[in-house]
């Protein structure tokens, strides 16, 4: 149950966050669910397998490489999802970060109890 609650507020937060945003688009909300279960799936499969990968500069750059991986993400789920497009690498770059506060907000408005 937590994890439906979990994915109807990223759904959420990615559609406002390409309502702020112009450089990025997803035609419906059934297309914003898709994305949110997409990234869910892209955060567990390949994330971790591109943090190892990438640890060397990830560690020189004091994590702000992790920003590049969560772009690349995004970028990843753009051409898996139909109906949902990033018009590049800095939009996808400041879609995540803006989805990620507004992500944030919105599960601390929205609790977080463990049942």
């Amino acid at each position: 149950m937590n994890f439906l609650i979990r994915l109807l507020v990223s759904a959420l937060a990615a559609m406002l966050t390409a309502y702020l945003l112009p450089g990025v688009k997803i035609d419906s909300f059934i297309t914003a669910l898709l994305l949110a279960l997409v990234l869910a799936v892209l955060n567990v499969l390949v994330k971790p397998i591109l943090i190892i990968l990438t640890l060397p500069a990830t560690i020189l750059t004091l994590g702000l490489f992790l920003l590049v991986i969560n772009a690349v993400i995004i970028l990843l789920a753009g051409k898996l999802v139909s109906g949902f497009r990033v018009d590049g690498f800095w939009w996808a770059l400041l879609f995540s970060i803006v989805m990620t506060v507004i992500n944030s907000i919105m599960h601390g408005i929205a609790g977080n109890k463990e049942d």
